[in-house]
C-alpha cells in the first residue's frame, strides 16, 4: 500500500511538471490559458449559472488537454524524424485537427453561454 501511494505521488509530480512545461514553453498553450483566464473572469462578471460554469470549465479542460496531447504528438514526431517528411506532416496535421475540433466546440459553448448577456435589446 505504501509503495502504491509513493508511485501515485510520483505520478502527480510528473503530471504537474508536464503542466508547468506546457504553460512555460508552448505559445499556443500560453494563449489558451490566457483565454481561459478571460473566460473565468467573465463568468464571475456575468454571474453565469452553475451549469454554465460546468460547461465552460469542461471545454477549457478539453481544449487544454487536447492541445497538450497535440504538443506531445508533435514533439514525438520531431524526435522520431527530424527532417520534414510527408507522413510525419500528415500525423501532425491530424493532431492539430483534433485541437481544432475541440476549439470549435469550445467557441460554440462559449457563444451559447455569453451571447444572451451581450444582447442589447432596447
Amino acid at each position: 500500500m505504501v509503495q502504491f501511494l509513493k508511485f501515485r505521488l510520483l505520478s502527480f509530480k510528473y503530471a504537474f511538471r508536464g503542466l508547468w512545461l506546457l504553460i512555460k514553453t508552448e505559445h499556443s498553450v500560453i494563449a489558451q490559458v490566457f483565454i481561459a483566464v478571460v473566460l473565468i473572469c467573465s463568468g464571475f462578471y456575468f454571474d453565469i449559472s452553475q451549469q454554465d460554469w460546468i460547461n465552460q470549465l469542461l471545454v477549457i479542460g478539453l481544449v487544454l488537454g487536447v492541445e497538450g496531447m497535440n504538443t506531445a504528438v508533435e514533439k514525438l514526431a520531431d524526435f522520431v524524424h527530424e527532417d520534414e517528411h510527408p507522413r510525419i506532416g500528415f500525423i501532425k496535421d491530424i493532431s492539430a485537427g483534433a485541437v481544432a475540433f475541440a476549439a470549435l466546440l469550445g467557441f460554440v459553448v462559449v457563444a451559447l453561454i455569453y451571447l444572451p448577456y451581450l444582447r442589447t435589446d432596447a
